[in-house]
């Protein structure tokens, strides 16, 4: 038989790989013919970190990996650029959980938009030394700005899939805190 918890966990990742597949189906239907002024917030790293925030257990790195790399290869961004920003930053973001455990959430916020920002300064500062050619500064920008901005709702939808933050006494299946 299996684990409640052991079931649980693989279903909050399906959730989370199941929610990225619908922003990516969204965002690739045809629904403008100009080019983007501004870019809008990216939803799928905005889950990442706020299911990494609340519940570490549910994202190891290597969905975190799996689910950043496919989505730069059908948003057709360098491959695995992005994707190695998000696992570090979520990765970072983890460590530091437990500690953000009793703070509350402005604290939350503004390491998520810390996060953002260095993840895309750097994003665009590798694109710039590897002559890829860059998005533009005024993109990138937006899109960070946005998903500063958008992460409250991400946040408010993952509570709406039970994805609370972890009790100071809750552990996992083997005993061990969170």
């Amino acid at each position: 038989m299996i684990d409640g918890t052991i079931l649980k966990t693989w279903l909050m990742r399906a959730v989370l790989i199941g929610l990225a597949m619908i922003v990516v189906f969204f965002h690739l239907l045809p629904l403008h013919h100009l080019p983007p002024r501004l870019a809008g917030p990216d939803i799928i790293t905005l889950l990442i970190f706020a299911w990494a925030l609340r519940r570490p257990d549910y994202v190891p790195a290597w969905l975190i990996a799996l689910v950043a790399l496919l989505a730069d290869l059908i948003f057709q961004r360098p491959p695995g650029l992005w994707a190695a920003l998000t696992v570090i930053f979520a990765e970072g973001l983890k460590s530091g959980e437990r500690r953000q455990r009793e703070t509350n959430f402005m604290m939350e916020w503004l390491s998520v938009a810390v996060s953002l920002g260095a993840m895309t300064l750097i994003y665009q500062l590798t694109k710039v030394l590897l002559i890829i050619e860059p998005v533009g500064w005024v993109l990138a920008i937006s899109s960070a700005l946005a998903s500063i901005l958008f992460y409250p709702v991400v946040v408010a939808i993952t509570r709406i899939f039970g994805i609370a933050r972890a009790a100071p006494g809750d552990g996992d299946r083997l005993g061990m805190g969170l």
